[in-house]
């Protein structure tokens, strides 16, 4: 079952239409045309099973085997039902609506009980099992309940601070890049993520900052950036924090 990122985050309600075997409505399951065409198996009268005794060595030994005549139903019939062949089932299409609950993953199975295939002489139906599938989206990456997402800056923007617009699974958010924001910063949205399946809260949207920095420039902007690039405030003078980027990268990609 395709799920995209909105889904997984609040839940889906999914219709699907399958082919199955269902009960066969011409006999009611049973198989025969009448009731009065349904015995009791004379081979293990009744009870599905065969015992078989064996001299061994060790003595008599006892084993019971599913019996031959009726396949371990205990009855026989004696005039078929013509719409199932006796089987009293038929193959047949139903659709069945179920519900997903938020924070699925990839690969993660759902069992709707009662929904797969019927069984033979009324008994218990099989369960109907969906996998989860994921769709990729075109902007966030999923690393468990939180979302990743790389928001490219320009250098005047990060030395200046600008407003900024980024995508979630609610919608635009608007956030603010401050001025002398280094690439590689990390911005934590807390609760912005996906929801943990579990009910324990939510996780967050990491917004990891990188400054474009431009390959082509023209000579008066080449002239701009060389008289600025005497200035000491132009000059890398990284601090403790900056220092230890690749450290806090570590800790929250593992």
């Amino acid at each position: 079952m395709k799920l995209d990122l909105k889904e997984i985050a609040h839940g889906a309600e999914k219709k699907v239409k399958i082919n199955k075997q269902v009960a066969c409505k011409a006999c009611s399951g049973k198989g025969a045309k009448s009731e009065a065409d349904i015995a009791t198996c004379p081979t293990c009268k009744g009870t599905g099973q065969v015992t078989r005794m064996t001299q061994t060595f060790l003595g008599t030994m006892q084993t019971a085997s599913v019996c031959p005549t009726c396949n371990g139903d205990g009855k026989t019939i004696t005039n078929p039902c013509s719409a199932c062949s006796g089987s009293g089932l038929v193959k047949d299409a139903e659709e069945i609506t179920f519900k997903i609950p938020a924070g699925v993953a990839q690969g993660m199975q759902l069992t709707i009980q009662g929904k797969g295939n019927a069984a033979k002489r009324g008994g218990v139906n099989g369960d109907l099992l969906v996998v989860i599938e994921e769709e990729t989206h075109p902007e966030l990456q999923r690393d468990g309940n939180d979302l990743i997402y790389s928001l490219f800056v320009s250098v005047p923007d990060a030395i200046l601070g600008a407003d900024a617009e980024i995508p979630s699974v609610d919608g635009k958010l608007k956030i603010k890049i401050e001025p002398g924001t280094q690439s590689g910063k990390i911005l934590r949205l807390r609760g912005k993520g996906l929801p943990d399946v579990n009910g324990y809260g939510s996780g967050d949207l990491l917004v990891y900052i990188q400054v474009w920095t431009p390959k082509k420039l023209d000579k008066q902007e080449k002239e701009l950036l060389e008289k600025l690039k005497s200035s000491q405030n132009f000059k890398p003078n990284p601090d403790k924090e900056e220092r230890n980027f690749f450290d806090r990268m570590r800790k929250i990609f593992s």
